[in-house]
């Protein structure tokens, strides 16, 4: 039986819905979205019929409901459960990796609301501000702002961070926490975490639950991750978790160039040109072939996420304590304490993510790069590898590459940069936005 619908305008909000008429049968994703559906949408404002919204079109679709933004979500829903893995990557070793939590698997309605939620400004005291307003797309979910503006216009104390291969964090069973100093022990504990705080979107979670029910696009979402309309701020949590673990990235040329020479008996890598080649060998083999000065040390592939936090040198005395403004106990037998040590996000894109460090005080790989060549201040928590090179008389030290050593090792890191991750649909704002 076909489905046979009508749009209602509530007289007290007025907000327009779309009804389904009684007794007809619908997938259970398609009577909880179907509202909001981009079929649907276009339906009612796409006056011209040319399958897309102008400013005219949107103005009038805000209106109706009530002046707000609203998703256009897809009739069929994107599928966040199967990551395509290439196959030179092992997925059993891959697995160990995972930090999904057993209670709280990716869905394809858990992800997708939780795609809303991310993209959703009403997350913020004043509407103004999103996760993805310092966690952008295009910047390989980073902000290519040193810092990010929060709701009122307050500056956050740290660059924010890339959000890809989160969900493949778990290095060397060491289970790392979240954020530059690891505060935050799981994903669903960091996703609640800017959202609360007083910089970035201000806002309660007692009272962000009750905003959130009342917007007219949540109740049929909720209902289809989690069973019921109800709005808690754990589901916000589980929700966002979800699409946040779904941003997973290997298909870039490093990978397609992986798997193009998977058994070959060679050590060249097909599709990396000569320079590619040498800046690979220093990343994975070490600089002159000393894997303690490897980059992979820290920076495990192939997810290329961090072990645990590290002190690289960036200063003699730190502003910012890093992990070391949490008390704990030395994440390293070698060094004192934990002070001046951060963990940084993937490497995946990594060419996309500038300005780089904690700080944003880079802002090129070159100059990221020329650091550890050469900028390392001494410290007492500094990781082993950075040690004072022998002969060499300046202040600071480092892996002595030269100039063209150092361009090798970014042109390799710019192989790890995925080009379909920026203008996948999945991951994409899915809002009508009005013009600005």
């Amino acid at each position: 039986m076909q489905p046979t619908h009508h749009l209602m305008i509530n007289r007290r909000t007025g907000i327009l819905t779309l009804l389904f008429a009684v007794g007809c049968y619908m997938p259970a994703w398609s009577q909880d979205t179907a509202s909001f559906s981009r079929e649907t949408l276009l339906k009612q404002f796409d006056a011209d019929k040319n399958s897309r919204l102008d400013a005219e079109e949107r103005s009038v679709l805000r209106a109706a409901f009530g002046g707000i933004d609203i998703p256009l979500l897809p009739a069929e829903p994107y599928d966040y459960e199967h990551v395509p893995i290439p196959r030179h990557i092992n997925r059993a070793k891959l697995d160990k990796l995972d930090s999904t939590p057993a209670d709280n698997p990716i869905t394809i309605a858990g992800a997708t609301l939780g795609r809303v939620l991310f993209y959703d400004r009403h997350l913020s005291r004043n509407d103004s501000t999103s996760c993805a307003t310092c966690h952008k797309q295009k910047a390989g979910f980073s902000d290519p702002r040193r810092f990010s503006q929060g709701f009122d216009g307050g500056r956050t104390s740290r660059n924010s961070m890339g959000l890809v291969n989160l969900r493949y964090s778990n290095i060397e069973e060491l289970e790392p926490g979240l954020f530059w100093d690891e505060r935050a022990a799981t994903l669903e504990e960091q996703v609640l975490m800017p959202i609360q705080d007083k910089v970035e979107m201000g806002m309660k979670l007692v009272d962000l639950e009750k905003k959130l029910a009342k917007l007219p696009y949540y109740p049929g979402l909720f209902r289809a991750a989690f069973g019921s309309t109800e709005v808690t701020s754990r589901r916000i949590a589980r929700a966002l978790a979800q699409f946040v673990r779904s941003i997973v990235s290997f298909n870039s040329k490093f990978d397609r160039s992986i798997a193009d020479s998977v058994g070959r008996q060679t050590n060249a890598v097909s599709g990396l040109n000569a320079t590619e080649q040498r800046g690979r060998s220093l990343f994975m083999v070490g600089v002159g072939g000393v894997n303690e000065f490897a980059c992979m040390m820290c920076h495990v592939p192939p997810t290329f996420n961090m072990d645990m936090s590290h002190n690289i040198g960036l200063d003699a005395r730190y502003h910012d304590r890093g992990l070391g403004v949490l008390d704990r106990e030395s994440n390293d037998p070698f060094t004192p304490s934990n002070d001046g040590k951060f963990k940084a996000p993937s490497l995946r894109n990594v060419a996309l993510t500038a300005p780089y460090m904690h700080d944003g005080r880079f802002k090129s790989l070159e100059e990221v790069v020329a650091h550890y060549s050469d900028g390392v201040h001494p410290h007492p928590n500094l990781t082993l590898a950075f040690a004072k090179r022998d002969g060499n008389t300046g202040t600071t030290s480092g892996f002595g590459l030269t100039k063209e050593d150092q361009a090798a090792v970014v042109a390799f890191l710019k192989t790890l940069t995925d080009e379909n991750l920026v203008n996948e649909p999945r991951f994409s704002d899915p809002f009508v936005r009005a013009e600005k």
